[in-house]
């Protein structure tokens, strides 16, 4: 199960996931994601201080929003730093394609 929450501030709007990040949970996230109001004004948040896990599409969508966006990562432990670290290293992660 995943909880998505989205918090639209003055200079940034925030996703916060809680849970797992996995099979149409993955789903659910991209289509929030993409059915936010953005103009490019406001800094995209990714707050994974509650997730406990990321399967390998989940993590692909990480990556791709980054790559889209450069939204910055809310962390708080050493697991929820590995997923937002990865996510932000673009270039070795281009090979693995297919789920």
């Amino acid at each position: 199960m995943l909880k998505i929450t989205i918090k639209d501030g003055e200079t940034a709007q925030t996703i916060r996931l809680e849970g797992k990040i996995v099979g149409p949970w993955v789903e659910e996230f991209d289509r929030a994601w993409h059915a936010m109001e953005t103009d490019g004004s406001k800094q995209l948040r990714l707050d994974l201080c509650g997730v406990d896990f990321v399967d390998d599409r989940g993590r692909r969508l990480l990556r791709d929003i980054y790559r889209k966006t450069h939204a910055s990562f809310l962390a708080n432990s050493p697991l929820t730093h590995y997923f937002a670290d990865e996510a932000m290293q673009q270039k070795s992660h281009h090979r693995k394609q297919g789920d």
